[in-house]
């Protein structure tokens, strides 16, 4: 699966993307954002707080508790504000 990165998630992270294997046990969005936060320091860092993490899988947005069977790419970035 692709991860993408954006804003403060990728310069904590210190990547715009990666290419991982998931283990089983990550089913859902909410799983992977706990499984990287134990990657190292650095993902540690950019997922402190679950909440102000957005998630769209195969570029739609998505809620935490979305399922990644079948998804290609998941982007990860901090909520956005318009105007």
């Amino acid at each position: 699966m692709k991860l993408l990165y954006f804003a403060w998630i990728r310069e904590r992270v210190g990547k715009t993307e990666e290419e991982i294997a998931l283990p089983a046990s990550v089913a859902t969005v909410a799983d992977l954002v706990h499984w990287l936060k134990g990657r190292g320091e650095e993902y540690a860092h950019a997922f402190d707080n679950p909440k102000a993490v957005r998630a769209a899988i195969d570029r739609v947005h998505v809620q935490p508790g979305a399922a990644l069977k079948g998804a290609r790419e998941v982007a990860l970035f901090p909520p956005m504000t318009g105007g």
